[in-house]
């Protein structure tokens, strides 16, 4: 009978002893949960597909910033447009905190600044090699301008070369006349115009409605991605113009940036470094590519454009360059001839 009664007395303190231990570690989970800051949450959004560039540049972005800071930042892309922002209302929805940070296309920020005009003008930087060395040029006055706006400039976007999408080909002068073309910004509606063609400066997301109405027959974008699976029900035929390799833009509100640890600076820092490499590389392959999935899609390409087509919007675009350097300013004018001196330079 005493071993007995030893024997339960043992199970009722083990079982005093379980009880103490599950509680105690309970007490410790939910101390170190406690102890673990929730992560920060980057809204971001684009205008554009998720295959475009700047969309692959979110969506490389949110995984950099991911693996770089161990899940402590998460960004949380939207394409399309979704969010209800195009990229002319971009900096003002990071400014005053609708988003913590986003893309924006340059060409439509020309009321934030003329600078981000830039990259847009017509038949400056064409190759990727120039585009690059333009951008480089520029990135601190870039960065400036989104300074003033409360925004912290994190990568530049590259796009691939523009061309003139068209429901009809544009073989001749009186082709290019009887277009109504979609222009992505003031100066290339001022060339289109120039040239003879009727232009609006419309966002992406715009364009679109316009194309299935028919009040829009034609479209100045590259067509990378899914911009291209949009425009090419509509335009059958693509002119390889070389207008321009223009730019979009990613930034963070600065509240949200000045917010992070400057460990978390850095690795943000180290993220958006690691995508604009990445996205540059990405247009070694991305123009043909592109081509090739045009022409898949029953695309004509006219890599030579008419002569007279040409010259008329090169014509065209004289004039909108130095209506630009009147607007920008002598900052703005004196980097440009910098680069265009260096250019001929190098040739």
């Amino acid at each position: 009978m005493r071993n007995l009664h030893n024997v339960r007395q043992a199970l009722r303190l083990s079982r005093h002893w379980i009880a103490v231990t599950l509680c105690c570690a309970s007490f410790w989970v939910a101390a170190d949960a406690r102890a673990q800051p929730a992560p920060v949450v980057w809204q971001m959004a684009t205008e554009y597909p998720a295959t475009s560039m700047p969309g692959e540049g979110l969506t490389t972005f949110a995984q950099e910033v991911a693996a770089r800071t161990q899940g402590a930042i998460i960004a949380q892309p939207t394409f399309d447009a979704s969010a209800g922002i195009k990229s002319a209302q971009m900096p003002a929805a990071i400014r005053d905190g609708k988003l913590q940070a986003g893309d924006a296309f340059g060409g439509a920020l020309g009321e934030v600044d003329p600078i981000f005009l830039l990259s847009s003008l017509p038949f400056v930087a064409t190759s990727v090699d120039s585009a690059r060395r333009l951008a480089d040029l520029a990135r601190a006055d870039y960065a400036r301008a989104f300074a003033q706006q409360g925004q912290q400039l994190l990568y530049i976007t590259p796009w691939p070369p523009t061309g003139l999408w068209s429901r009809q080909p544009v073989g001749s002068l009186d082709d290019l006349r009887a277009l109504s073309v979609r222009a992505y910004d003031e100066t290339s509606t001022q060339v289109m115009r120039a040239a003879g063609a009727r232009a609006q400066n419309l966002s992406f997301a715009d364009a679109m409605p316009r194309l299935k109405d028919g009040s829009v027959n034609a479209v100045l974008s590259s067509g990378d991605g899914g911009a291209g699976r949009k425009l090419w029900d509509f335009l059958p035929n693509f002119t390889a113009i070389g207008y321009a390799m223009p730019l979009s833009f990613t930034t963070v509100n600065n509240a949200a940036w000045q917010a992070l640890s400057p460990a978390q600076r850095d690795a943000v820092t180290a993220a958006a470094k690691a995508t604009e490499d990445r996205q540059w590389a990405r247009l070694d392959t991305r123009l043909a590519e592109n081509t090739a999935r045009m022409r898949a899609n029953g695309v004509v390409i006219q890599d030579q454009p008419a002569p007279a087509v040409q010259q008329a919007l090169r014509h065209a675009g004289l004039d909108a360059v130095a209506a630009w350097q009147n607007r920008v300013g002598e900052r703005g004018a004196v980097l440009l001839k910098n680069y265009l001196a260096a250019e001929a330079g190098a040739r």
